[in-house]
């Protein structure tokens, strides 16, 4: 059986409870559920005054029906409050429906008990069929209305399969199934809203937190970085260790922890524009471009590369310019920078030393999603990467090195 969350007191003034706070996702139809209480114990009672003469021991059953107005109160608050929502409660619930129900045998006879439906009603009984399915869902529900219908037709001595003029146990089972439903739909919806609303908080968490680097921590060191190299002399070294520092830290801002790779899909417009800075411009259609979330985390990971390198050998002052083309059926990252270019045989010397930051890290991430690279780079002009990217809905899982060469 589900368990359900118990309801949480807001403390007020003097330490009392002020505020009864409802926790249950499935409070407003146990609520509900203790107005159809109410509605069916007026009922039961307009009937047990109706009927009381005919009844074979009348004050046994004012007696039996002081027991049930105990209980339907007792069970109603405690239920609308919220700590009779158990297991308990419940099974107590459905055993005092169906005492109630078996007493009808004594109180009245035979006959009567045939022509007539059980004492003391059976609406007011499905109460219990109702908790049963608010409690554990649409099964228990048809099994709580099976129990409590059979102890009807128990009582009556006779099953009529007659259900065009005898429908009571197809009723009660199908409020039983029907409650369940609700319940579990109830449940399943609050959870993806709770879901929805904690990925939105710590989205919202994340980008306050990564204006504030930007503002202060990722400016101030790219100022070491740039006054360093121009003063020159012992502070380059500085420099250097402020500009890494910094690569580090945009990184570790802009890192896929704004990716849920467990997710569908994500927004890659979004992903680049986190790195604009002031030596970083970034443009993206303003429009969402949803892409699998790995396949995003894979393309950015290839731009972080890129941009690594533009900061490590396209020169002081180099800017960079990363623009993204939705295309429909595939995706286009161009990052180029306004650098010192590469030298001709440069890539080639870089692979003979064995560093493969482009071949894996670029190259490699892109191949691997199915996509195109393409560089094209000289001398004095700068650098510019295209990757090309199909986005037909496959999911990736490809991973690849790091490193910085040019």
């Amino acid at each position: 059986m589900i368990a359900t969350p118990e309801p949480r007191g807001i403390p007020g003034r003097a330490g009392q409870q002020a505020v009864i706070v409802d926790s249950d996702p499935v409070g407003p139809l146990w609520r509900a559920a203790q107005l159809f209480r109410l509605i069916s114990f007026m009922y039961a009672l307009g009937f047990q005054i109706a009927i009381n003469d005919d009844l074979l021991h009348r004050g046994v059953a004012w007696v039996l029906f002081g027991i049930l107005s105990a209980w339907t109160l007792a069970s109603g608050i405690a239920i609308y409050v919220g700590f009779g929502r158990n297991r308990y409660w419940v099974a107590v619930d459905v055993a005092v429906a169906c005492v109630m129900m078996l007493s009808t045998s004594y109180v009245a006879t035979e006959e009567w008990a045939l022509n007539n439906q059980s004492w003391p009603t059976t609406l007011w009984a499905v109460n219990s069929v109702i908790s049963v399915a608010l409690l554990a869902g649409p099964v228990w529900g048809i099994a709580a209305g099976l129990f409590v219908g059979g102890t009807s037709a128990f009582v009556k001595g006779a099953f009529d399969l007659n259900f065009g003029r005898n429908a009571t146990i197809i009723i009660v089972v199908a409020t039983g199934m029907a409650v369940g439903l609700a319940a579990v739909i109830a449940r399943r919806a609050h959870a993806v809203l709770t879901q929805a609303a904690g990925m939105a908080a710590a989205t919202a968490e994340r980008e306050r937190l990564s204006r504030e680097v930007h503002d202060g921590v990722l400016q101030v060191l790219a100022l070491i970085a740039k006054q360093g190299r121009e003063i020159g002399g012992e502070t380059t070294r500085l420099a250097d260790l402020a500009g890494e520092q910094e690569r580090a830290l945009r990184r570790l801002v802009s890192e896929a922890g704004g990716i849920d790779v467990a997710a569908g899909t994500t927004d890659l417009g979004a992903v680049l524009r986190g790195f604009a800075s002031d030596r970083i411009s970034v443009s993206a259609p303003a429009t969402p471009v949803d892409v699998q979330a790995g396949v995003a985390a894979e393309i950015r990971a290839a731009v972080v590369n890129a941009l690594d390198n533009v900061a490590d050998h396209a020169g002081p002052g180099a800017r960079a310019f990363v623009l993204l083309e939705d295309l429909g059926d595939r995706v286009v990252v161009s990052i180029r920078d306004d650098g010192v270019g590469i030298a001709p045989g440069r890539l080639d010397q870089a692979r003979q030393e064995g560093r493969m930051g482009i071949s894996k890290s670029i190259v490699g991430r892109v191949e691997s999603l199915g996509g195109t690279t393409m560089l094209d780079s000289e001398p004095g002009g700068g650098t510019e990467w295209e990757l090309t990217i199909p986005v037909g809905g496959r999911a990736h899982d490809a991973t690849g090195g790091t490193g910085h060469d040019r």
